[in-house]
């Protein structure tokens, strides 16, 4: 492991999981740590915690003087908005403002394969892990999906490759983040609320790959406009990728075949997880793991026994001929659009959550194979109206998931599918999409008991 921060006054802005991994980390390696969270102090544990070894922590505001404290560096927590007073008095002095992503590159003794895009990031993450496995270099998995990079970065070495997947909040706030391959899946408009336009979003997953060299590669996709310009620019070496059409470099279906730099590699038979989209994903995730070493009956045995994430298009059951999938992640409409189109079968949809202000009218082309829409939460009538117009022969409301599970198997016939991609936020019923997506499985489980 690599240390730059012994001695270095560093502000540690925003606690939650990688505010305190960050401070932890920053506090063992020497730094003198400052740690400022928004939360007050008699209600926050994880401050009182990090107080007892000595770190400096100022809880419930965020006073503009702290920064007369001489800090070197800040280290915010993706979330934190670039308006925050901080932030902008930080950038205005000249202080470098990074995520702790940032500080995993610094420290990190391996490689890193990096996966960003608007959407498959966490199935395309696992699936290169998953890849890497009986490779020469025993890969880690880090980043949104869980386990906090620099937490991994700290005791990873160069027997390891850490697989990460990075936000845009996350690459925002990078400076050298420099990985071997970067993976840049699509780009569709997400999170303009923080970042402003498209263009500063696009420009905040382009980082991914700004440092890298022609020793390092890219892995795009060659069917989005947005992503292609962005590979354009870049040094790395390019690795394409397209389910659309032929490649004489990079990777393709043809034939019934994943294909190689024009070479059959992989059966498309072999693949199980469903979806179009999750072919796209298949193929940025073959690309990465084999340009990092990985062997290909590894990849075909992924392939054949992969069946999804958890929560998103995730297969739970098959029961008296019905098939359960939970795509709770779906939190926007094209995630469920994507999901609907993964089915050939007649489906029925439960969809509903928090109320955005958006209506939901380009999910209508999507819900050609729905047979019954079982709605909830704030967007239920937005949602039943939208059904209507595109001739959904039923369509039910329910207050609670296992009401709506009850209502879905019961319009439900032999062969059918029964999918949870709310296309909505989950925060008016359940604290996060996780917690959404277990009520379902549970009242699976329930029901088929």
């Amino acid at each position: 492991m690599k240390n730059q921060y012994t001695g270095k006054k560093i502000l540690v802005l925003g606690l939650a999981k990688s505010g305190e991994a960050a401070a932890r980390l920053l506090f063992r390696l020497g730094a003198i740590v400052t740690i400022n969270d928004s939360k007050p102090y008699e209600e926050n544990s994880q401050a009182q915690q990090l107080e007892q070894l000595g770190i400096k922590v100022i809880c419930g505001h965020h006073p503009l003087e702290l920064l007369e404290e001489g800090f070197e560096i800040v280290v915010k927590n993706p979330g934190i908005p670039y308006s925050n007073p901080i932030v902008r008095g930080a950038l205005k002095k000249g202080i470098s403002v990074v995520t702790e992503v940032e500080l995993a590159s610094a420290i990190s003794a391996a490689e890193f394969v990096a996966i960003t895009g608007s959407n498959g990031k966490t199935t395309t993450t696992t699936l290169i892990y998953e890849m890497l496995i009986n490779s020469l270099r025993k890969p880690l998995i880090a980043g949104n999906i869980g386990t906090v990079a620099c937490e991994v970065a700290e005791q990873a070495t160069v027997q390891n490759v850490i697989v990460l997947e990075v936000s845009s909040f996350q690459l925002l706030g990078t400076e050298k983040f420099k990985p071997k391959v970067s993976v840049f899946l699509n780009l569709f408009d997400a999170h303009l609320d923080y970042h402003g336009t498209k263009e500063e979003y696009k420009n905040a997953k382009a980082k991914i790959t700004v440092n890298q060299t022609i020793e390092d590669y890219l892995v795009y996709n060659a069917d989005d406009k947005a992503v292609s310009k962005v590979a354009e620019s870049s040094h790395a070496t390019l690795i394409p990728f397209s389910t659309k059409r032929e490649l004489t470099r990079g990777l393709d279906l043809k034939n019934g075949f994943i294909n190689f730099n024009g070479q059959p590699l992989v059966q498309l038979d072999s693949v199980v997880l469903p979806g179009r989209h999750n072919l796209e994903n298949i193929l940025a995730a073959i690309g990465a793991a084999l340009t990092m070493g990985a062997q290909v009956n590894q990849i075909e045995y992924v392939l054949k026994t992969f069946s999804g994430v958890e929560h998103r298009l995730q297969f739970v059951k098959e029961f008296q001929g019905r098939r359960f999938y939970n795509d709770s992640k779906a939190t926007n409409i094209l995630a469920s659009q994507k999901a609907l189109e993964a089915f050939k079968e007649p489906t029925i949809l439960l969809a509903g959550g928090l109320d955005r202000g958006n209506e939901f009218d380009e999910l209508a082309p999507s819900l050609t194979n729905v047979k019954a829409l079982v709605t909830f939460g704030q967007t239920k009538e937005k949602l039943a109206r939208v059904a209507k117009e595109a001739g959904v022969e039923t369509i039910l409301f329910a207050d609670q998931m296992e009401e709506a599970v009850n209502l879905a198997f019961s319009q439900s016939r032999l062969d059918d599918v029964i999918l949870l991609s709310p296309a909505c936020a989950s925060w008016d019923q359940y604290k996060t999409f996780e917690e959404r997506g277990k009520r379902f499985v549970e009242a699976i489980e329930r029901l088929t008991v």
